[in-house]
């Protein structure tokens, strides 16, 4: 950071982004891209950067989502939608797979559309973003965290840092990522800024105690989650775990309901259709030609609709079947039984589990706050804003990535320019 105090003739000519994660390295690298005669400096609070870029997909790195349909995407941030529409128009998922290929790192598509190195590691786009940054000379500067932004008179900004130093700028890109709690934003709130209160997204439901958990590591796709007395209702893989329930549709229940989910101090009760929209009538009915066709058949040899038999015998035994019992012996109260927790297999909810390295918020600044045209303060000229600083989450499945680079893009292309 010296050498920024040394350069005071310069600071018309320097930007500073301030935070080391993949929204502050592609606005870092955007910025320096776009004019080769602006000093752009990255500090990180920490001893490391890229961190999330690190753990992400299991170390794989979920790059973005093969969503190609700027609309399609945009309905994939609980908060932000409205505003990433337009901030896909000027760099979107073709984008962030067209800039990683001119650099070398090819990225392939799952299943379920989320994007991938093809080195299946996190550290191809961790290298690659450094390599670019040294490539263009970017200073990269760790345990520097910031404790005040002064805007100056004039124009420009001097920063105070949690370490005493004072040193001035004339631009400020802020990508320091979600905060946990309000206070944490002080720094911010200071500069005039609403802050959207924080609160998780994207965490799993515990359900402490109950033999379900029993079945870690049995996965259901699809199926169908609810939570009850609220509108939240989701379709896709569930996951069972030794602590409750996770898996996709899961996590986007989270984060579509985070703040209903917040207000309940996560105890509700979740309710899921272990087949996905089955309809009761055609589930009866199946059940019961079964019944008459396979008389003497054993319920646990004989069951249908393809679920794990671990499965099948967890819900016979809660609808209180004895699955050696031959289908002739079930009465029709107990096909209904076996209907309810088929499709209506309830359970309370009572906490939640989040991700460390991945935590995702929802809540940060306010997004009337911010132009996104450019990602610059309604409040401040000359400062910016990219990633999950902002109030904006999307699903899981590379959607917060994507977001990241999209925002950091467009503010260091606007911060670039005199």
């Amino acid at each position: 950071m010296d050498c920024l105090v040394r350069r005071k003739s310069r600071v018309l000519n320097k930007v500073v982004v301030i935070g080391g994660g993949a929204a502050g390295y592609f606005a870092a690298i955007s910025c320096a891209e776009a004019n080769s005669e602006v000093e752009v400096f990255l500090i990180e609070k920490t001893s490391k950067v890229l961190q999330k870029v690190k753990v992400s997909g299991g170390g794989r790195c979920n790059v973005t989502h093969a969503c190609f349909d700027l609309k399609q995407l945009s309905l994939a941030y609980p908060r932000g939608e409205k505003q990433l529409k337009s901030a896909f128009a000027r760099f979107s998922t073709k984008d962030t797979v067209e800039w990683f290929e001119a650099r070398n790192v090819t990225l392939k598509t799952e299943a379920d559309g989320r994007m991938f190195p093809v080195s299946e590691n996190s550290q191809t786009i961790i290298d690659c973003l450094e390599k670019q940054a040294k490539k263009l000379k970017i200073k990269v500067e760790l345990e520097k965290g910031v404790k005040k932004i002064i805007p100056n008179f004039h124009g420009g900004f001097e920063l105070l840092m949690d370490t005493g130093e004072k040193f001035a700028c004339q631009k400020i890109i802020v990508a320091s990522g979600g905060s946990p709690k309000e206070d944490g934003m002080q720094w911010l709130k200071e500069l005039g800024h609403r802050i959207e209160t924080p609160v998780p997204s994207l965490f799993t439901f515990n359900i402490p105690d109950n033999p379900i958990i029993e079945l870690q590591g049995i996965a259901i796709n699809p199926a169908r989650v609810r939570v009850l007395e609220t509108k939240l209702e989701n379709s896709g893989p569930v996951l069972i775990t030794h602590w409750g329930l996770s898996g996709p549709a899961i996590l986007k229940t989270s984060a579509v309901g985070a703040r209903i989910l917040a207000e309940k101090n996560y105890e509700f009760q979740v309710q899921i259709s272990w087949l996905d929209n089955k309809r009761e009538d055609s589930v009866r009915q199946e059940l019961f030609n079964l019944k008459a066709a396979n008389p003497t058949k054993q319920i646990g040899n004989l069951f249908p609709f393809n679920l794990p038999k671990r499965l099948n015998s967890f819900l016979l035994n809660k609808a209180s079947v004895d699955e050696t019992a031959n289908w002739a012996e079930i009465s029709k109260e107990k096909v209904n039984d076996i209907i309810n927790c088929l499709l209506y297999d309830t359970y309370d909810v009572k906490g939640k589990t989040t991700f460390k390295e991945e935590f995702v918020t929802c809540g940060g600044i306010n997004l009337d706050d911010v132009d996104f045209k450019t990602m610059e303060s309604k409040r401040n000229k000359g400062l910016y804003f990219a990633g999950e600083v902002l109030d904006i989450d999307g699903i899981t499945g590379g959607y917060n990535f994507q977001a990241a680079w999209t925002t950091g893009f467009i503010a260091g292309k606007a911060a670039a320019a005199n």
